[in-house]
């Protein structure tokens, strides 16, 4: 039987099959608060859309709450690719403890895009198709690597939770993603505490927070690694 968790926006959480596949592990015992930098290398596009391609050419986001859904829905989409890759095809040398927790990062991001899409559909609207990824730009086979581009990724989700909150207008939409990007930014603290001990959380301001950005420097930046061509012009700015 489904296993559901309403709110005020018809939201429906996984069902039993798909919350079988979030690891039981205790990851958050392995991870601490904050996040890292965005890696510089991401802002280089791999994958280069057509400068003539028009909108009408490109999937359409949508706009208000469900456009912001589908922008989620994509993150994820490409998140979960990466990770099911590098399970898919561990680096040399690895340790049972970091393929464990790699494991469960892979878990944790397929369950955040299974749950998209079935919030979509929920709210009356039809999800973005499949995202075409490219990942050739990363060498599967080597640590840091997977873990750089692992990063890479981690950080940019912290931002676009955090930039795209305050365009969200329904509290309950609004509420799932607060519980997401804390997941995120644990993934981002793990893996930077991965690569250097003790840097979990070395790029918060003065303050003590996480940066954001906007749906359009986020897609410039993931659009690095993003073959299908996305139309994020009708996403609500303010």
């Amino acid at each position: 039987m489904p296993t559901r968790k309403s709110s005020e926006s018809g939201i429906e959480l996984l069902n039993d099959a798909q919350l079988a596949a979030v690891s039981r592990r205790k990851f958050l015992t392995f991870m601490g608060a904050g996040s890292a930098m965005i890696a510089t290398t991401m802002a280089l596009s791999s994958c280069k859309k057509d400068d003539d391609m028009t909108n009408s050419n490109r999937i359409d986001l949508g706009s208000g709450d469900v456009g912001i859904l589908n922008y989620a829905y994509a993150l994820e989409q490409l998140e979960a690719a990466f990770y099911q890759r590098v399970v898919d095809s561990l680096y040399s040398g690895i340790s049972a403890t970091e393929q464990a927790l790699l494991t469960d990062i892979r878990n944790h991001e397929a369950a955040h895009r299974n749950f998209f899409k079935v919030a979509i559909t929920a709210a009356g609207a039809t999800p973005i198709p499949d995202l075409e990824v490219d990942f050739s730009s990363v060498n599967f086979g080597d640590r840091l690597s997977v873990l750089n581009t692992a990063k890479a990724f981690e950080d940019l989700g912290v931002t676009a939770y955090n930039g795209a909150g305050k365009l969200i207008q329904d509290p309950g939409y609004l509420t799932i993603a607060g519980k997401i990007v804390s997941v995120e930014a644990r993934h981002a603290a793990l893996i930077a505490d991965l690569l250097s001990n003790g840097t979990f959380s070395d790029t918060t301001d003065a303050n003590g927070l996480d940066p954001a950005r906007t749906p359009a420097e986020v897609l410039q930046i993931a659009d690095a690694y993003i073959v299908t061509a996305l139309n994020a012009s009708n996403l609500p700015t303010s």
